[in-house]
């Protein structure tokens, strides 16, 4: 269960605020609606012979105006958190539950990426506080980007605070040293993959460290980006020295180029790469040894075991796709590109002209008006994108064109702020939300589930034999919806 906020704080606090209908007019809630579960629309989903099984619907609460983004969390069938005004005050709704009331409430803030917590910061009277499961932090003049940072694994949590005219950085509730500023780009800390450690950049006058578990590394003229391995034991970031830039590993400095950044480790965290400007040319380096040189390079991407690494290149005004060292076809524009979880394949999308193409291991599939970055099933062995025919959309999976649809949505989670689609763990079925006129539905292997007149597509999640996910009933009643298929 998601952590519930505490303070007091229940629905009923913000039913002195009618919850707002589709034509923005305020509506009364049906008592009818206050049970816990209800039985709605039967269709039928599945690969072959399907089971025809009843539709969920778990009323959570009155959906209210929200105040800027809406945090959305697929784990344990989908949160959503969201901040509304209630007469001059403000609080955060979560999963229908309303928060403890503020003066104000900054409006983006942050779900843990287990879905698990929320964390924001809210004003009392000219003072900053870290609200965290419900639990208010010290008073501060200020916190930096004004909400929290969860590590990867959710149990830990940290954000950038001032004291006057320094910066200190809180972590788990304790206060680091103080500095005359925190960040490059942004105020807040880095967690490693498992969140054991922390870094954070720390600015003296008009230099800056960065600080790992509380030691403070090398001093530069700046530095940026740092980045944990995945299994934690490493870090990497850009620094700048004068007028040139480092990559520096391990506290190991490498050589100078004229800017570097995106360093990126490989899944097993024995390889680097980064791409690296030297006069008018750019280079992708690979542990220490440089590429070709083009006009222009992308982020690099390694393979799941490590062994490959792909980039884009820009050569003049065409760009194509470099696969361990060897250069694919030219088009004006790439997305991408991704590999497969088994590493053998690789998949992008490329324009020319007015057109766009997936192109799957080399071979390109049909033209279309745009097409999105394609992704792999969790096997590797299926590959789906959405294009877009005129006005409209299609999903195409294995090659195959699904439903036209006005559009099909991007799941906005964190951690996965692109992609529309997902696969079952088995990789037999794919899901995705779409919108059809004035409706929201999710489809599944083609197979249009229940209509609804807003659906949370970061919400969505799909095991093998369940979907899940959080949508707006026509009551405006957040409700949570979950369905069987068979096989």
């Amino acid at each position: 269960m998601m952590a519930k906020v505490s303070g007091g704080g229940d629905v009923t606090r913000c039913r002195d605020r009618a919850p707002i209908s589709k034509e923005g007019a305020s509506i009364r809630t049906p008592t009818a609606i206050v049970a816990c579960t209800l039985t709605a629309i039967v269709f039928v989903l599945g690969i072959g012979v399907a089971a025809a099984d009843e539709t969920e619907e778990e009323v959570l609460g009155p959906m209210y105006e929200a105040e800027g983004y809406k945090a959305t969390s697929p784990a344990d069938g989908g949160h959503l958190a969201y901040v509304t005004q209630v007469g001059r005050k403000a609080c955060v709704m979560i999963d229908g539950e309303a928060g403890p009331k503020y003066d104000y409430i900054w409006p983006f803030f942050m779900l843990s990426p287990d879905g698990q917590r929320v964390g924001y910061a809210a004003k009392k009277g000219e003072k900053w506080c870290m609200v965290v499961d419900g639990d208010e932090g010290p008073k501060y003049d200020d916190i930096g980007e004004r909400f929290p940072f969860f590590s990867p694994d959710g149990q830990r949590v940290g954000y950038a605070a001032q004291k006057g005219e320094k910066w200190c950085v809180v972590v788990d509730g304790e206060e680091g040293p103080e500095y005359d500023d925190i960040g490059e780009r942004g105020r807040f800390p880095f967690f490693s993959r498992d969140g054991q450690r922390v870094a954070y950049i720390a600015k003296r006058g008009e230099r800056m460290a960065l600080v790992v578990d509380g030691e403070e590394g090398q001093e530069y003229d700046r530095v940026r980006e740092p980045t944990f391995s995945p299994d934690g034991q490493r870090v990497a970031y850009e620094a700048r020295k004068g007028h040139k830039s480092v990559a520096v590993v391990d506290d190991e400095v490498g050589p100078e180029y004229d800017w570097v950044s995106s360093l990126t480790f490989s899944p097993d965290g024995q390889r680097v790469a980064y791409p690296a400007k030297k006069g008018e040319k750019m280079v992708v380096v690979v542990d220490g040894e440089e590429g070709p040189e083009y006009d222009g390079v992308g982020d690099p991407t390694f393979s799941p075991d490590g062994q490959r690494v792909a980039y884009t290149a820009w050569k003049g005004e065409k760009v194509t796709v470099v696969v361990d060292g060897e250069e694919g076809p030219e088009y004006d524009r790439v997305d991408g590109p991704v590999f497969s979880s088994d590493w053998r394949r690789v998949a992008y999308a490329a324009q020319t002209g007015y057109k766009w193409v997936a192109v799957i291991d080399g071979d390109e599939g049909p033209k279309y008006d745009f097409v999105s970055g394609p992704t792999f099933s969790p096997d590797g062995q299926r590959v789906r994108y959405a294009a877009q025919k005129g006005e409209k959309w299609v999903a195409v999976v294995d090659g195959e064109e699904g439903p036209e649809y006005a559009r099909i949505v991007n799941r906005l989670i964190v951690g996965d702020f692109s992609k529309p689609f997902i696969f079952s763990p088995d990789g037999r079925r794919v899901a995705y939300c779409a919108e059809k006129a004035e409706k929201m539905v999710v489809v599944v292997d083609d197979e249009e589930g229940p209509e609804f007149g807003r659906i949370y597509p970061g919400t969505l999640s799909i095991s093998d034999t369940t979907v899940r996910y959080l949508a707006v009933n026509d009551d405006d009643m957040l409700v949570r919806v979950t369905y069987a298929f068979g096989d």
